[in-house]
């Protein structure tokens, strides 16, 4: 570790990865974003994404994960001072010994593979980071093909996405598209292909329970945003329309509840039959 980078004052390299975690437009621009807390990091080794750069703790002894992870991952490493180390980790309630700056991949959606198994998830322009973090970790543990973010909300690259994700967004494939149309073009080609694809979206006004809909086969279904629910777009172009039946006075639920719930009765479905 003698031969790694130091960095002990804010300086130029500091101030871009201090970048990364408040500028959405940097961190597209440069194509990367930090990666913090030790399962998200295990996630991304494991899955062979592309690290940038690793930067550890000076000044303290590092754990045998954190010196596994040093040793076997092929990047550039920074030793970062632990007052410049506990900036970049944010809220966290230590100084994290451990931080990665991972490449951001391709939005090209035709790398998602169709097939009667298929099913995704579609965000419409969803207005909290967190949420999309929730959607992608119940996405990985219910079986969903890929989560698309779409229209101008938030980022799934943000630092709150990706902790609310738990690593879960290294293992599933989260893209962003501009609008709908680009996904329509998406889910026709899969048509065209074979995968006959069946778009659906939800609405406390639905015409149908979600558990009254076959949630078998190629499915991409449509969660509305926070507050304003569907764009008119979105409406018109699913083929149906389905609803969480509730009990209570409450009418709606968070979009990331919302997407969970559809996510579960999915796979419920999927796996008795």
């Amino acid at each position: 570790m003698a031969r790694d980078l130091q960095v002990t004052t804010r300086n130029a390299k500091f101030q871009h990865w201090c970048s990364l975690l408040g500028n959405r437009t940097k961190r597209h621009q440069a194509g990367e974003f930090i990666v913090q807390g030790v399962r998200p990091i295990t996630l991304a080794v494991q899955q062979g994404w592309p690290l940038r750069a690793l930067l550890y703790c000076t000044g303290r002894p590092l754990s045998k994960w954190a010196l596994h992870v040093i040793s076997t991952v092929r990047t550039a490493h920074f030793a970062v001072a632990p007052e410049l180390m506990e900036e970049l980790g944010e809220k966290s309630s230590s100084v994290p010994e451990l931080l990665a700056v991972a490449e951001m991949p391709s939005d090209d959606l035709s790398r998602v593979p169709g097939g009667p198994g298929m099913f995704a998830v579609v965000l419409d322009r969803p207005s909290a980071p967190g949420n999309i973090g929730t959607v992608v970790r119940s996405a990985d543990a219910f079986g969903a093909t890929t989560v698309v973010v779409t229209g101008h909300g938030a980022d799934p690259y943000d630092p709150k996405s990706v902790r609310a994700s738990t690593g879960s967004l290294f293992s599933v494939p989260t893209l962003r598209a501009p609008g709908h149309r680009e996904v329509l073009e998406w889910a026709e080609s899969l048509r065209k292909a074979g995968t006959p694809v069946e778009i659906l979206g939800t609405d406390e006004h639905g015409e149908l329970d979600i558990y009254d809909c076959d949630l078998h086969g190629p499915k991409v279904i449509v969660v509305g945003n926070e507050t304003r629910g569907l764009s008119t777009a979105w409406r018109e172009a699913c083929q149906h329309l389905v609803r969480i039946p509730m009990r209570g006075t409450t009418s709606s639920l968070n979009a990331s509840l919302a997407a969970t719930i559809i996510l579960y009765e999915t796979a419920r479905q999927r796996e008795r039959h």
